[in-house]
């Protein structure tokens, strides 16, 4: 049994380490991030994705072996997909972001290489919404969920607009997360993007319709929130040496997914008010470690230094 299967496109960023002129590499996108960070905890991780037959995507597919994360359904496609991003962190810790090259045209999974006996055998079924960015990848995205949902699985989705994936039409990329919002049970989102979903009031209908919880993801000293059951839950942030890095939303998920593994948790009739404080404080732990560490990939932390931290700062 497969504790998270994700699902996805990937990106990879180059993010600029301290020595001039050198970059640490993270296999970017979301998926990726998220099951690294589960297996660095210990479990099961599973990967669907489709990556470009270049240095970049051979890395993504050598970092997902290095952690034991089983693909899926690998597919080097002949043209590069992956997409180099070179990014900056200001000193009031906002992200800037120079592209190198978009994603190329083969790069979506279609909906027969997602496989029902990989979810069937998994217990949490995560994917990103770069993934939902355009046919036919979304239809393949809507599939993975909506068999986790059928089947009982707990439904992660991490709400991830891009303007590189979307072209600014952000009505497009709300529309197609709000298509999927019937199969979801849990859902990641920042401050920035509560406002494609109608801003935070909107948020409790939001949750009442579809039965879902939702949680805000913040690092540094904003802590987090979540929207659960019509109770509000707000966490605080732990020590940090930065207020934002990328990665560091994705070691948060990772964790906070991680923990309900911990906790058996196996439905979506087990998630409660206290078991999502509980994974929040955990996640937002791991995310305030892989900030200290840049947000790049090696820095997304395993669970004993999880543990030492909270140890250390008696969270």
């Amino acid at each position: 049994m497969t504790d998270v299967y994700s699902i996805g496109e990937m990106v990879i960023d180059f993010i600029p380490g301290s020595e001039q002129a050198s970059y640490i590499r993270k296999a970017g996108g979301a998926p990726a991030n998220v099951v690294i960070a589960v297996a660095k905890n210990g479990l099961e991780a599973s990967m669907c994705c489709k990556v470009g037959d270049d240095d970049f995507g051979h890395f993504l597919m050598d970092t997902l072996k290095e952690y034991h994360v089983t693909a899926a359904c690998p597919k080097l496609c002949g043209e590069a997909i992956t997409t180099m991003a070179f990014v900056t962190l200001a000193e009031d810790g906002e992200r800037k972001f120079t592209f190198a090259r978009k994603p190329g045209a083969d790069m979506f999974l279609s909906e027969d290489e997602v496989k029902e006996e990989d979810i069937e055998n998994s217990v949490i079924v995560h994917a990103g919404s770069c993934s939902l960015s355009a046919e036919p990848v979304g239809s393949a995205t809507a599939k993975a969920l909506r068999l986790g949902h059928e089947k009982g699985k707990l439904v992660s989705f991490d709400v991830n607009y891009r303007n590189l994936m979307w072209n600014d039409d952000i009505q497009a990329c709300t529309a197609a997360v709000m298509k999927i919002l019937p199969y979801v049970d849990m859902l990641k989102i920042s401050e920035e993007e509560v406002e494609m979903m109608g801003g935070e009031a909107a948020l409790p209908e939001l949750m009442k319709k579809y039965g879902i919880t939702v949680i805000i993801e913040t690092l540094g000293a904003d802590g987090a929130q979540a929207f659960i059951n019509g109770e509000v839950i707000r966490i605080h942030g732990h020590k940090v040496k930065a207020v934002d890095a990328t990665g560091a939303g994705d070691a948060f998920w990772g964790g906070f997914l991680s923990k309900l593994r911990f906790e058996g948790i196996e439905s979506p009739a087990d998630l409660t008010p206290e078991v999502v404080k509980a994974a929040m404080e955990y996640g937002n732990v791991s995310g305030c470690i892989c900030v200290q560490g840049k947000g790049a990939i090696v820095s997304i932390p395993t669970r004993e230094q999880i543990e030492e931290y909270r140890e250390k700062y008696g969270i």
